[in-house]
């Protein structure tokens, strides 16, 4: 059977659940037509491509400075009057933790992720005696789950509100529909780079506008470290640009998404993007995934998405999928990077990928907590 063929045989109910949540058949046709070809051509970077220069990672001025008060001074001003909310990406498939949603585990005793996101959020509002929303991005997978968990804070939605990522369905290596052990399509999320587009079509963003909003922060849920800093939204909003992303300094081995420069500009892209020689050493920091950017310039983007074609193991079998990376927001906003702390109370790079990285960082964890407001 083709893929239109599988495709126009699909439920009905199941259809309408798909497009709700921004699935386009018309695009996983294409994705299937591109299956296995040219991939490793099509996932990296063309053109040139070179390590970032010296200016393009910034550092904040050193604490105790006038710069320093001026930065701070400005971004509280700005969580005074309004301007700032907090989105947390909260999605995905909800398989790294035994199966439990990561929102709704114990991060600490007696404490979810959601729970120190939440204190975060009151601690804020406290702090700059303004509301400053918390938008949580969720999944099909993980939607019910922390909208349950939050209960009655949903009814202030302008305070406290979720919105979930796209979907599609996963291919065959062949370009098919992939269909699971009970014959069923294999449902996944498509990626943090949906943040955009299902923030833009939930309306929360536009309504963040009209009141005067202006920065929207965005941060991992499982790197605690990311919290919002008036220091930090200070230096992003007096730089004068739309993005500005907090990168770490590699220690060892350390890979991921870093700045290079990509035909004379400064872009933030995944180490595998890269072109096939570039030695990933020489770019001396990378990505926390952790992003101000202009709310206006967000409303407004206008961006083609790279979706990158990725291997998916399946239960014993291996499936195709296409996801968007955050990141790829650099090609299209100027940028500046923002070398940030990843040790000791200062550090704002905490992940917790599984079970193991929690239990070995609960000791960070509380003393950032307990130092950042997200513990009374």
């Amino acid at each position: 059977m083709t893929l239109e063929a599988q495709l126009a045989a699909l439920p009905d109910p199941l259809l309408q659940r798909l497009r709700s949540r921004g699935f386009d058949p018309e695009r996983l046709a294409q994705w299937a037509a591109m299956v296995g070809k040219d991939r490793d051509a099509r996932n990296r970077l063309s053109g040139t491509v070179e390590p970032p220069a010296a200016s393009d990672i910034a550092d904040l001025p050193a604490e105790g400075t006038p710069e320093h008060a001026r930065c701070r001074e400005a971004g509280l001003a700005a969580l005074r009057r309004g301007e700032v909310a907090l989105c947390v990406l909260a999605g995905g498939m909800a398989t790294r933790m035994g199966g439990v949603v990561k929102a709704l585990v114990e991060a600490l005793p007696g404490q979810t992720f959601l729970d120190l996101r939440l204190g975060e959020h009151e601690h804020l509002a406290q702090m700059a005696g303004a509301p400053v929303p918390l938008w949580l991005m969720t999944s099909e997978a993980t939607e019910g789950p922390i909208r349950e968990a939050l209960g009655e804070r949903l009814r202030a939605e302008e305070r406290v509100a979720t919105f979930e990522q796209h979907v599609a369905l996963r291919l065959t290596p062949e370009g098919a529909l992939f269909l699971d052990d009970q014959g069923e399509p294999s449902v996944y999320a498509t990626g943090h780079g949906d943040l955009p587009d299902a923030l833009r079509k939930s309306g929360l963003l536009q309504r963040f506008l009209a009141r005067g909003g202006r920065t929207v922060w965005i941060a991992n849920l499982d790197n605690l470290g990311a919290s919002v800093d008036p220091v930090i939204l200070g230096w992003h909003l007096g730089h004068g640009g739309a993005l500005s992303v907090e990168v770490v300094d590699k220690v060892g081995s350390d890979k991921g998404g870093g700045p290079v420069r990509w035909n004379g500009r400064p872009v933030v892209v995944e180490e595998f993007r890269l072109p096939v020689g570039f030695d990933g050493r020489s770019v001396p920091v990378f990505s926390t995934n952790t992003f101000l950017v202009d709310a206006a310039a967000l409303e407004g983007l206008s961006l083609a998405w790279t979706y990158i074609e990725v291997d998916k193991q399946v239960g014993d079998r291996r499936a195709v999928q296409f996801e968007r990376i955050l990141n790829e927001l650099t090609v299209a906003l100027p940028t500046r990077v923002l070398r940030v702390p990843r040790e000791g109370a200062a550090s704002r790079f905490l992940p917790v990928k599984d079970v193991a990285e929690l239990e070995r960082r609960r000791p960070e964890l509380e003393v950032i907590a307990r130092a950042r407001g997200m513990l009374a």
